[in-house]
């Protein structure tokens, strides 16, 4: 009995012994199954979670890519529509300036069939090409002033051909004749241009009350002579940067139909007493009106559209008192591009002064109280040293 009870006790110490190592085999056989499951998910949400942030940093670079080449093309489409503008605006002058010369040539070709002439005698020959004619505004007893502009700022000789033919910017003094032929007053002009060789004489008798048709025929006798894309008429006792003014005009050159100045608009002056009195003010309708914008008469620049509409028009085109109210009313319901440039009408020292230092160098200067600079002659070289752009402006300025 003892011995079946000990081998019962060993079978069931025998069975306890394998429940356990098979408890042990099992328990290490799930921490083996556990690592590798729960490792692997790990890695794989670890490389997925690395693969979205790079989608999503991709996804930035494609948006951020897709927005510069948007902008760019907008810059893109701006440039050319920059580009068409100014196309259209050239082509539009283009025209403008066809048209005019077809209808001025057409105006010859009536006036030689009526028996008439031309304005010019020069008109039969060909036009020189320029880029700019200055026409300085004087008078037989103005010949201090013609010396004192010759002496600051207007080139001479030499300098004076050079300019004309290496920048395209021809200056002469504008002159007309006395109403006695072949007089004094004519006879020191052609020994003055004979010295000089910087007048351009004018079909026209000379007279204070008669600037409205010297301007008329200025421009008919400069647009029949030089083919230019500008003409400017400046006063004797205006002191003018040539380079300053070449720059200026340059930027306007694309533009049909050009009338650059200083624009105003000063009361009609009915009272006969006064200065600058104006005889038809009961044109401009009730007593204290204004005029219509206009340029100052100091300096002023049109295009060769405008010029060569003057030369055509000359003899229908109405004369006021004042010539600049004169060439203003010549323009009224044309399309004219009216561009108001104050740099064209700048004071004398120190304005002229302060502003050359700030960086913003005058095309002209001029004391307004005296309608040009106050006693010029003495004090136009002053003017020049201070507010003067140099000698060197006029060749290196870009047209």
């Amino acid at each position: 009995m003892k011995g079946k009870g000990g081998g019962a006790f060993d079978r069931r110490s025998s069975a306890r012994w394998r429940v356990l190592l098979l408890c042990a085999f099992c328990f290490g056989l799930g921490m083996l199954f556990t690592d590798r499951f729960w490792t692997a998910p790990d890695t794989s949400n670890h490389v997925m979670s690395q693969r979205r942030r790079q989608d999503r940093e991709l996804q930035l670079i494609s948006e951020d890519c897709n927005t510069k080449r948007k902008h760019g093309e907008d810059k893109d489409i701006m440039g050319e529509v920059t580009k068409t503008h100014e196309a259209i605006q050239l082509l539009d002058k283009s025209i403008s300036t066809l048209q005019m010369e077809l209808a001025a040539k057409r105006s010859t070709l009536e006036l030689l069939r009526s028996g008439g002439s031309p304005v010019t005698t020069e008109s039969s020959q060909p036009r020189k090409k320029a880029f700019v004619v200055v026409g300085v505004n004087t008078a037989f007893s103005s010949r201090k002033r013609r010396d004192s502009v010759r002496e600051t700022w207007m080139p001479q000789g030499t300098k004076l051909q050079q300019l004309e033919e290496q920048k395209g910017i021809v200056i002469r003094f504008t002159i007309g004749h006395s109403a006695t032929s072949n007089s004094i007053l004519d006879k020191a002009i052609d020994s003055e241009d004979a010295q000089h060789r910087d007048f351009l004489r004018l079909d026209h008798v000379e007279g204070y009350h008669e600037l409205s048709a010297k301007t008329k025929i200025f421009f008919s006798t400069a647009v029949g002579i030089w083919d230019a894309d500008f003409y400017v008429k400046v006063d004797d006792d205006v002191h003018v940067n040539l380079g300053m003014l070449a720059t200026t005009l340059a930027r306007h050159k694309s533009k049909p139909r050009t009338y650059i100045g200083c624009m105003k608009s000063g009361p009609v002056l009915a009272d006969k007493n006064v200065k600058y009195h104006e005889p038809e003010y009961w044109k401009f309708g009730e007593e204290g009106n204004k005029y219509f914008r206009h340029a100052t008469g100091q300096i002023y620049a049109i295009s060769k559209d405008l010029a060569t509409y003057i030369s055509i028009n000359q003899p229908i085109l109405h004369k006021f008192a004042n010539e600049d109210v004169s060439l203003g009313s010549w323009f009224i319901g044309l399309e004219v591009n009216h561009i108001d440039e104050r740099n064209m009408c700048c004071g004398t020292p120190p304005d002229c002064e302060w502003k050359g230092q700030a960086g913003n160098v005058c095309v002209a200067s001029f004391d307004w109280s005296c309608s040009g600079i106050c006693k010029s002659v003495e004090r136009i070289k002053d003017v020049h040293t201070r507010c003067g752009e140099g000698d060197s402006a006029v060749w290196s300025a870009l047209i």
